[in-house]
């Protein structure tokens, strides 16, 4: 697909049959005060001429996720129009620009062979592209007939100043890695076993510019990883450590940031075994580790002057005879024992081991992203992340990167009285707490490895993945939050 950006619009005639020319499609957003986009339009020389078939105010899809197709005659050589709601101006953010686009780049794409030209509003233009991006994705990847196709052109047509080439190629590259976080969460877990999954990971990382070293099952025992060891013990499937390094500021910068993402690639709960209907999900147990990848290839593809270095623990948390047992202890990196109370709280023990390895090189920064907790989906529900973290300005910073993008995180309590939740009778620790604010104990239990370092967990069970299709989002994995490291990461660039 041809994606480009331009200032200026003009419709030469077709010498096509009408038919033909119907698959360019010009896509314009309205606010619900319709009488600004007319104004706008009115204005624009190379616009003025679609002023006459702007749907009337009564008439008009003015909120997000509506649309109309419009067809002008034949003898306006116009091609098809998409006018397309982006909801009230004053309310007008970036999650809303996003949505929008989304929808209506989902409409488009519904059809083979469609040329694109879309007319941006003059603020939030990269969330709005990134959304253009993302809608011409759908999570059907072993459909026979495929139900989205992607565009033959996608141009951007932008009046403003304050989107530059470089910013433009940027929010269209951070659409794609968000797609590419989507695509690898929809994978099927036969797809995607550790071994393969870390596979990609290494082809993708490599590509993009990234030091790439994949630790296989003997190397991970030598580096004492008895978490994920323990996790893996009940598949057949060995794990994997995969370690990503990009040192975009270069080997004289005293500041790097570690990106450590949860990689279970099928999670059955292991012998705490889930009821089947909360399985049928699980194969999007990896997000973490795929929002890693996407995040240190983009930065490492822009070339974004910040040196970073993703850790992915992959495995497969299964019930075979070598399963890991209610009352077994498992020693981590560091030497903490761990009593096993609830094998389906595997994430935990994988993000342990790789926590305190990433803590040993001494980063500025540490952040962990976990389908963690069905705790914090109750506590939330599913469009907001739980952010955990021990530094406040940190925290602060990514709610601030997070708003900028149109993704929504909401810092919750790490107090100390919940670490004696997780004292054990037999060893240092045990893998869970009580019923009561289950969430926070799970972020306890990661702090324990983190040491004296700067860190702050993501607990993204909720917002990375949705059960059904909407005009604004797709069924599947949604690639939460690579826009939101992105952001962050770039922030802290030289």
């Amino acid at each position: 697909m041809q994606i480009q950006r331009s200032s200026s619009w003009s419709h030469q005639p077709d010498p096509a049959t009408d038919s033909t020319k119907r698959i360019h499609w010009l896509a314009i957003g309205l606010h619900k005060e319709v009488e600004l986009v007319r104004d706008r339009l009115a204005n624009a020389p190379d616009l003025k001429n679609l002023v006459d078939y702007l749907p009337p105010s009564g008439e008009a899809p003015t909120g997000v996720g509506e649309s109309l197709a419009v067809y002008p005659p034949a003898s306006s050589n116009l091609p098809a129009i998409l006018f397309y709601g982006l909801g009230e101006s004053a309310k007008f953010s970036p999650l809303k620009a996003f949505e929008a686009a989304t929808a209506a780049s989902k409409t488009l794409a519904s059809k083979p062979g469609r040329s694109v030209t879309v007319v941006l509003t003059d603020s939030e233009e990269s969330a709005q592209i990134r959304g253009w991006i993302v809608g011409t994705k759908g999570p059907g990847l072993r459909k026979k007939e495929a139900n989205r196709h992607p565009f033959g052109s996608l141009t951007f047509l932008s009046h403003s100043s304050k989107l530059d080439d470089a910013q433009f190629k940027f929010a269209v590259g951070v659409g794609h890695s968000v797609n590419l976080a989507r695509e690898l969460g929809n994978t099927t877990p036969d797809e995607k076993c550790p071994e393969r999954l870390a596979e990609k990971a290494a082809v993708i990382a490599d590509a993009a510019g990234c030091e790439v070293e994949v630790w296989d099952e003997q190397r991970i025992r030598a580096e004492r990883f008895g978490g994920l060891l323990g996790v893996a013990a009940g598949s057949a499937r060995p794990p994997r450590f995969v370690i990503l390094k990009y040192n975009g500021a270069g080997t004289d910068s005293a500041d790097h940031y570690a990106i450590v993402g949860k990689g279970v690639t099928f999670d059955s709960g292991g012998l705490s075994l889930k009821p089947s209907a909360s399985m049928e999900d699980m194969k999007n147990d990896m997000t973490g580790a795929a929002v890693a990848l996407s995040v240190i290839s983009r930065l490492a593809e822009s070339k974004v002057r910040v040196n970073v270095v993703a850790y992915m623990p992959i495995t497969e948390n299964m019930t075979g005879g070598l399963a890991v047992k209610l009352g077994d202890v498992l020693t981590m990196r560091d030497g903490t024992t761990v009593e096993i109370l609830n094998t389906d709280a595997e994430g935990r023990l994988i993000l342990a081991d790789a926590l305190a390895y990433a803590a040993e090189q001494k980063p500025t920064a540490i952040v962990d992203l976990a389908t963690l907790t069905g705790a914090c989906v109750v506590a939330l529900g599913n469009r907001i992340a739980g952010l955990f973290s021990n530094d406040d300005q940190m925290a602060s910073d990514l709610s601030t990167a997070s708003s900028h993008v149109g993704e929504r995180l909401w810092r919750m309590p790490i107090d100390d009285d919940f670490k004696d939740q997780l004292k054990s009778t037999v060893s240092d620790l045990k893998n869970v707490g009580t019923r009561w604010g289950g969430a926070i104990t799970a972020a306890k239990f990661l702090q324990h490895f983190v040491g004296d370092c700067k860190w702050t967990h993501l607990d993204i069970a909720g917002p990375s993945w949705s059960d059904s299709d909407s005009s604004t989002r797709d069924a599947g994995g949604t690639g939460c939050y690579v826009a939101t490291l992105v952001d962050w990461l770039t922030h802290k660039a030289l």
